[in-house]
């Protein structure tokens, strides 16, 4: 991605024009959570980044904000190095945080890889939209396994190889708590995975997580263009 279209490394005058030219922006929102012996407290987060960063690579109008790396996480209470905040105050977040945004950028898109945030992201971006600013969110969803399974562990081979530790990967017999792409807030993982899987990640490739990366980027980007048209970088 090219380092002008990162919020963080502008300033003030260069979002201004950015802005001005018509560009969206877009915030990736993620957690800080467990997923599993082999995984980084920080995947959620790296996907979300990783999306807004291939979008911006396709389209010459998207500038990508710093990102929120805290989420609602409190089915993952008890592993060491969750951080987790309530679904209200994600929603009172991006809620505030779209004002804000709005007020520079007339199209801000949340992309939320994060499964817990997606009931109060939602509801925030209604909110936004019934005050007439331009907001949307998109939630990466896949078919398979809920949570540090083959498709997670894929895409960070695929995202970040080097914090990946495949050789902690275990295979677990839990069942999903909930379905793929949504969250596990009604539940506490750990009272069915003592390892924190719900799935099996062994066996895993980045060439897997490349696959289903294009797949979500292409799904992202024909929504993005649904909503502001075509724009090729």
């Amino acid at each position: 991605m090219r380092t002008s279209r990162r919020l963080s490394d502008l300033s003030w005058t260069d979002a201004r024009d950015l802005a001005l030219s018509g560009a969206m922006l877009a915030v990736p929102l993620g957690s800080t959570e467990q997923h599993g012996p082999h995984l980084p407290l920080s995947t959620d987060t790296d996907v979300a980044v990783a999306l807004c960063n291939e979008l911006a690579d396709t389209r010459s109008d998207v500038v990508v904000a710093p990102a929120v790396t805290y989420g609602s996480s409190g089915a993952h209470a008890g592993f060491a190095g969750t951080l987790s905040i309530s679904q209200e105050a994600i929603e009172l977040l991006v809620t505030e945080l779209g004002r804000s945004a709005c007020r520079t950028f007339a199209h801000v898109l949340f992309v939320s890889a994060h499964g817990g945030n997606a009931d109060p992201v939602g509801r925030a971006v209604r909110r936004l939209c019934a005050e007439s600013w331009d907001a949307r969110a998109f939630t990466p969803r896949w078919v398979g396994e809920s949570h540090a399974g083959h498709a997670e562990t894929a895409l960070m081979l695929a995202i970040r190889p080097l914090s990946v530790r495949m050789h902690r990967a275990v295979t677990s017999s839990a069942e999903p708590v909930r379905a793929p792409g949504r969250g596990l807030r009604c539940s506490s993982v750990a009272a069915v995975s003592e390892t924190g899987i719900l799935g099996d990640p062994v066996g895993a490739t980045g060439l897997h997580g490349s696959l289903l990366m294009d797949c979500l980027v292409t799904e992202l980007t024909m929504e993005v263009a649904q909503w502001r048209g075509g724009r090729a970088a």
